[in-house]
């Protein structure tokens, strides 16, 4: 069953910046974009820097506002489209899907303890907005910590005087003290040495086997650059290059049956294996998205690729039970 659905999502940046900037040239970072995230699921978008993940991501929340597409969240009462909530109903959104960064280091305030840190937010912004007491959020918090791996004791420390994976817990339990569905897990290993990413990564699929064992929904969205540690992580994985989603496919698989070029292109990165297909050394990617929507994104790097490949654009065909790719030539 579905908790999370995305529908052709689109979003568009202006090229220039600054208030006396030109208007009307455009950057895609997000084209026609769907997938859905299932209850207690772990879904995983994975792409190279700038091929629009964390744009998605900031979507599901309304950081930004789509430019098209649909993004509906299902609850006990039936589905509600997010780009209609205001108000009360959009807070209580935002406590059933929270975010968590990428640098624990930016998004943690050093002039706040552990436990304004916290609790600041929560205290105003709850499901019903109820201003607890001071006792009361101070167990919250300290069962936030104790859940993520940390002590009651540390609720009165600076977020400086941790280190990078604590404080990326300290992050996890901000975001868990809202008793949230979704949790948008946007690169949150890739800035920890290897041995801390696998405590973060292990820490996280327990909180979730907790959840569902006490009958509580738990999923996730998780953003990653490296394939190895998304197929590690997740149930399914969806792979993005300049704003399109090229494949999808159950993570137990895609590292076997991987079919469109680019995601070769990315598991041979991880592995450090020379690529499946000769000819991607000294490909550049495109700067952005052709404007008109026409031709293969790909087509530039891809060696396959052929005179239809720049002109037509491939659609997302299924290729296997759960296995879509985005390829004129599978």
């Amino acid at each position: 069953m579905s908790l999370l659905t995305v529908s052709s999502l689109q979003k568009r940046f202006n090229l220039e910046a600054g208030f006396f900037a030109k208007f009307g040239r455009f950057v895609t970072a997000v084209n026609g974009v769907s997938f859905s995230i299932g209850k207690n699921e772990s879904y995983g978008l994975v792409g190279e820097s700038g091929c629009g993940k964390t744009t998605t991501a900031r979507l599901l929340v309304r950081m930004y506002e789509p430019d098209g597409g649909d993004i509906r969240f299902h609850r006990e009462d039936g589905q509600i489209s997010i780009s209609t909530l205001r108000g009360k109903e959009l807070r209580q959104y935002r406590q059933r899907v929270k975010y968590v960064f990428q640098d624990p280091a930016r998004s943690l305030n050093p002039r706040m303890s552990v436990h304004d840190v916290l609790v600041s937010g929560y205290r105003w912004s709850g499901p019903t907005r109820l201003r607890l007491g001071k006792a009361d959020l101070r167990e919250k918090a300290a069962a936030a910590l104790e859940e993520v791996g940390l002590s009651a004791n540390d609720l009165d420390k600076r977020p400086s005087e941790f280190s990078g994976g604590q404080r990326q817990r300290i992050s996890i339990a901000r975001s868990l003290l809202p008793q949230p569905e979704l949790l948008i897990c946007d690169e949150v290993v890739s800035a920890l040495d290897v041995s801390v990413q696998s405590k973060i990564l292990n820490l996280l699929l327990d909180i979730r086997e907790k959840r569902v064992q006490e009958n509580r929904t738990m999923s996730y969205l998780f953003i990653a650059h490296d394939l190895k540690v998304a197929c590690h992580f997740c149930d399914r994985i969806g792979v993005m290059y300049s704003g399109h989603l090229v494949e999808e496919a159950p993570a137990a698989s895609l590292w076997r049956d991987c079919q469109h070029p680019y995601t070769r292109m990315l598991f041979s990165a991880a592995t450090g294996i020379k690529p499946t297909f000769p000819g991607f050394e000294g490909r550049k990617p495109p700067s952005t998205t052709p404007a008109d929507g026409t031709g293969c994104t790909f087509a530039t790097r891809c060696p396959q690729a052929t005179k239809s490949c720049a002109s037509d654009e491939p659609p997302m065909k299924e290729i296997a039970p759960g296995h879509m790719v985005r390829c004129h030539f599978r």
